[in-house]
């Protein structure tokens, strides 16, 4: 939902129209500052987005989009309200585990992934004008990176191993046609 989407919907608040029930705003008891919007998009009489706000300014955006009541999507701002990243819950238990991060342009630059679900980022795939390029893992959790993987034209091109743990890698399986 867009920043004027929500907008409209929050001038609404005071007027008596059934809609309006849709869109709760919270404000700070300190700054008087809009804090919180809690939006019912898809007219069920259940909260789906949840805007944390600084004013005007979105800091974060949690939605449920299953309408199970975890949320599945975080969106990160930052103060020039730029889209930061984008956290998603892949094991759908309402905790991030996933963020994605786009260019300037808004075309995907990395994914970083926790794969245990902890939280505890260990594989990052990085992209070139939306393709998978390559990608970083710690397979055993020791906090370095221990596998490399090269893509080409969407396909795996190479995989490198650090076997002796030195930080460099020592093993590579090469998927090219040669």
């Amino acid at each position: 939902m867009s920043v004027v989407a929500l907008g409209i919907l929050v001038v609404g608040c005071n007027q008596p129209n059934p809609e309006a029930a849709r869109v709760q705003a919270k404000y700070d008891e300190k700054t008087g500052k809009l804090s919180q919007l809690t939006v019912d998009a898809k007219k069920d009489g259940k909260p789906d987005i949840y805007s944390y706000m600084d004013g005007t300014k979105f800091i974060r955006i949690e939605i449920d989009k299953d309408e199970d009541g975890k949320i599945d999507r975080w969106e990160y701002y930052t103060p020039a309200q730029k889209l930061e990243k984008v956290g998603v819950s892949r094991s759908n238990d309402g905790k991030p585990d996933a963020w994605a991060y786009s260019t300037a342009e808004g075309v995907l630059s990395r994914i970083e992934v926790a794969t245990h679900h902890d939280g505890k980022v260990n594989r990052f795939e990085y992209y070139e004008k939306g393709s998978l390029a390559r990608v970083e893992e710690d397979t055993d959790d020791d906090g370095k990176i221990d596998k490399w993987e090269t893509w080409e034209n969407n396909a795996i091109a190479s995989v490198s191993f650090d076997l002796k743990h030195t930080g460099k890698p020592d093993t590579t399986i090469d998927y090219r046609k040669k």
